[in-house]
């Protein structure tokens, strides 16, 4: 019997030692494979970023896979498997508002740029604190406008959205009257972004409805009537800066700010903007179009309440991933590797010179002209500074006819934004021109506008 039991007790003891050999072993392992879950992710991102697409276009990792390889994906006008053949008698895109001319900033600030996330990054729907905003990224918003002094956040509410567009409507549908025998009336002062009458006409609302320039409603006696006033500024087309009109009128008015290029990328910075309601959007600010993210800086508790609700009712909220994203690229801005003023001078730099160029080119013209801007002082930079707005508000001269000047350009294979689109056929002789786009898309507009001044002497 002793015998068995030391048999026993060995057999216990070998299996033990070879249970805890196991679970070191297992515990080796997930140590190992925490320090480098990272790896396959970095080699991944790595590969695709070093495709070489001649400098015009990008490999992306969530692009087409072609031979078990990323493909390029090539900028307008561009062709072939490594973007390097242009293609002749192509239409150029000036009509996007895709903010791309940020892009080399970013790609020379790749490292400290970079977001790796794992598959188990915030699952649950909200914060830990049940909230669907991070409160992080928040204070870093708040920063970014401290430092650049284009809007005050003090006291005030931050609130996010699907980008600007979300926000706009959020808005609107906040300040809009509620069983009220008449609909709220939303006005913008002309040129206005169009988006603004086709949001409004698209969800044909019974509470709010679109009924055009502000100017229009200015002496009117609206004692029993509510407006929605909607003040771009810079406005989108003509970059100019603008106040609004009707708050002053003793009219039941409500006001929302669209601040989307109030950043010295395209504009002097005057003053820190501190209304009601502002709305701020992260494309024209970093050029992260594809993110989809906005914020709404918010003065009244009940107004936050009702625009919060909204944003939970639509999308529950902004993704985690875009949150974390964004709150990335607003640390990289907020330390800007010694020099918090990168971005700015990067963005402003490069407006400046697209809009130098273009009015070299179109001064040689008698028939098209550009807004010319007047200089200000800029507080954030110090010094006297001209604006160099996203846009160019091109105009075609009457010597020209009674012609459309969208037809004009697309002869010359200029794609815009039709100026009639901005307020009715009376701005028919205007065209927006996007100036944000790629370097390869403003040197292409830029190629046509010459030929488009070359032969304007002829009969168009």
């Amino acid at each position: 019997m002793a015998n068995i039991h030391n048999k026993n007790y060995k057999l216990c003891f070998i299996c033990s030692i070879a249970i805890n050999y196991l679970l070191l072993v297992n515990l080796f392992m997930n140590e190992n494979f925490e320090k480098n879950w990272t790896q396959n992710a970095v080699e991944e991102a790595e590969a695709v970023s070093s495709i070489s697409c001649s400098g015009h276009g990008r490999a992306f990792l969530d692009g087409l896979i072609v031979h078990g390889k990323a493909i390029c994906e090539c900028n307008t006008c561009y062709g072939g498997t490594n973007c390097s053949k242009l293609l002749p008698h192509c239409m150029v895109d000036a009509d996007s508002g895709d903010p791309i001319f940020l892009e080399p900033y970013w790609m020379k600030n790749a490292a400290r740029s970079a977001v790796l996330i794992s598959g188990w990054h915030r699952m649950s729907y909200e914060f830990s604190d049940g909230s669907l905003i991070s409160k992080v990224l928040k204070e870093h918003i708040r920063n970014v406008h401290a430092h650049v002094g284009n809007a005050k956040t003090d006291g005030k509410y931050i609130i996010f959205g699907v980008g600007a567009t979300h926000l706009l409507n959020a808005a609107v549908h906040s300040l809009s009257s509620y069983g009220s025998s008449t609909p709220t009336k939303v006005v913008a002062s002309k040129p206005y972004y169009p988006v603004y009458k086709e949001q409004i006409e698209f969800f044909k609302s019974d509470n709010c409805k679109f009924i055009g320039d502000t100017t229009m409603w200015k002496n009117n006696d609206g004692s029993n009537v509510t407006y929605i006033e909607l003040v771009t500024s810079p406005n989108n087309p003509d970059g100019q800066l603008k106040k609004a009109i009707l708050q002053d009128q003793g009219q039941n008015v409500k006001t929302i700010h669209d601040l989307a290029y109030y950043w010295p990328h395209y504009t002097p910075i005057l003053q820190p903007a501190d209304e009601d309601l502002m709305i701020f959007t992260l494309s024209k600010f970093t050029g992260h179009g594809g993110s989809r993210f906005g914020w709404a800086i918010i003065k009244d508790e009940d107004v936050y309440k009702r625009m919060l609700t909204y944003i939970d009712m639509s999308t529950y909220g902004v993704s985690r991933e875009t949150q974390l994203r964004v709150l990335k690229l607003l640390k990289v801005v907020l330390s800007g590797n010694e020099n918090k003023n990168a971005i700015y001078e990067f963005g402003y730099n490069t407006m400046k010179n697209r809009w130098i160029r273009l009015t070299n080119v179109l001064s040689q013209s008698t028939y098209f002209s550009i807004q010319d801007l007047n200089p200000q002082y800029c507080s954030f930079s110090h010094q006297l500074r001209k604006p160099s707005p996203a846009f160019a508000w091109l105009k075609c001269d009457n010597v020209l006819g009674n012609i459309d000047c969208y037809d004009v350009l697309k002869t010359f294979n200029i794609t815009g934004r039709a100026g009639s689109l901005f307020g009715g056929t009376d701005l028919n002789r205007y065209v927006r021109l996007s100036l944000v786009r790629s370097e390869d898309d403003f040197d292409l507009l830029l190629t046509k506008i010459k030929k488009l001044v070359d032969v304007e002497s002829k009969d168009l």
